[in-house]
């Protein structure tokens, strides 16, 4: 708990700059991420990330030393020729994709670790600590890497704030912009740049390793949460900043632990529970909203199945005859039945099961509306009346009594169906 007050009270203004500089990488990273993920243009930033691992090599070579200027530069060079050379590619071979990217990342990866390799038998003190650069160590940001680092940060989350409109365009419909006179090449080339500079910011507290997941999986988990542009950027950030904290806490609470892992392990967490349990796009919401819909539509089945047995004129119908036409989910129909009693839309005595009246509205209702969907279909579709039946199955549990109204208005208040049975009423009898 000592370490915890330490680290989250700001006592060392060292640990402040950690957490600004992490913070607005993470933010910047995900804003970039987030488009660049909708883009469908995830694995540039893997690429990017790797490929600039090279250019901080270099950058050092030139420096003797890890002077944070000639770092940028050289991971920022490194970086935009291998986005020139994907695009050239692309535009100059048949190779996919993915064979060009990982073409990219695999060669100016392994390149890099071969000058990583050069500078670390050099001999050069200055060399000690470059390896951070791999997986990232967000507490050794110094004062003066924060105003480079930061201020690139806030470069591009201004950057992205003001265009938003033209972003949005290059994202969604490039060709829209273009036919109303946007440069959407030009706009293209920024956004790249942009892509480039997130990932060379990152690259001391993340590690060229890892830097892909920081551009992509903050937007990846915000996705389940919102549809919208605003609070999707909104909820990346945060996820991103979040994960870039706790990683950088436990890096500070035990030294030897790099940065980098941990703030993906804890993105990869956020993502998780994103996943699991974010409303209406969640595995369990949409487990538990399925299980919903298959019980509103068996309990819709069973009203049906009574009210065409009463309207065939078989008398009383038991409830060993109900679980005879559904044996294949009798503890389903059970549970359903039960439900129905309780809903006092039926009543059962010594087994005969009948209709409350409440029961016989409501399952006019749902005849009424699918042989008012079978006659659409077959009148205005020119669907023939045997093959209506499976569509009509399907939809008359979601058509809403606007809908309903539509039908009949269309229809002029049919009274018969395709099949020539009747379209029931609530003051019919049967």
């Amino acid at each position: 708990m000592s370490d915890f007050a330490y680290f989250f009270t700001f006592q060392d203004s060292s640990i402040a700059f950690v957490v600004i500089g992490i913070t607005l990488l993470g933010i910047g990273s995900a804003y970039v991420g987030t488009y660049s993920f909708l883009d469908k243009k995830a694995l540039l930033g893997d690429a990017i990330s790797h490929a600039v691992l090279p250019g901080i090599c270099l950058g050092f070579m030139l420096a003797g030393e890890k002077n944070p200027l000639y770092i940028v530069t050289g991971a920022f060079l490194s970086g935009a020729l291998a986005t020139f050379l994907t695009s050239w590619l692309k535009s100059k071979t048949r190779l996919s994709d993915d064979a060009i990217i990982a073409s990219i990342l695999s060669i100016f990866f392994g390149f890099g670790v071969v000058l990583l390799t050069v500078i670390q038998k050099s001999g050069n003190p200055e060399m000690a600590g470059l390896n951070q650069f791999i997986f990232g160590n967000a507490i050794a940001i110094l004062e003066e890497d924060l105003y480079l680092y930061g201020g690139l940060a806030i470069l591009i989350i201004i950057t992205l704030s003001l265009f938003r409109k033209e972003f949005n365009m290059l994202v969604f419909n490039p060709d829209f912009g273009s036919a109303l006179g946007y440069p959407m090449t030009s706009i293209r080339l920024v956004f790249n740049v942009l892509m480039i500079l997130s990932v060379v910011i990152g690259i001391q507290a993340i590690g060229v390793v890892l830097m892909a997941a920081l551009l992509i999986t903050p937007g990846a988990a915000a996705r389940f949460w919102t549809n919208k542009l605003g609070p999707l950027l909104i909820l990346a950030g945060t996820f991103s900043a979040i994960s870039g904290i706790i990683g950088t806490y436990i890096s500070f609470v035990i030294p030897q632990m790099p940065t980098g892992p941990w703030v993906v392990v804890s993105l990869s967490l956020l993502a998780l529970i994103s996943f699991l349990l974010a409303p209406k796009t969640g595995v369990l919401s949409r487990y538990l909203a399925r299980r919903k819909y298959l019980k509103s539509t068996l309990r819709d089945h069973l009203l049906k199945f009574i009210f065409h047995a009463q309207e065939e004129g078989k008398g009383d119908l038991t409830i060993e005859e109900i679980y005879g036409s559904f044996s294949h989910k009798k503890q389903e129909t059970r549970r359903a039945i039960n439900n129905l009693k309780h809903s006092g839309l039926v009543t059962m005595n010594q087994n005969i099961i009948n209709f409350t009246s409440a029961g016989k509205s409501e399952a006019k209702r749902i005849v009424r509306l699918h042989r008012l969907w079978e006659l659409y279909l077959n009148e205005y579709m020119n669907i023939a009346p045997d093959h209506v039946h499976d569509s009509a199955e399907k939809l008359e549990h979601i058509l809403t009594p606007e809908l309903e109204e539509l039908l009949e208005s269309r229809l002029n208040y049919p009274k018969l169906d395709p099949h020539q049975e009747a379209i029931p009423r609530d003051n019919d009898e049967l």
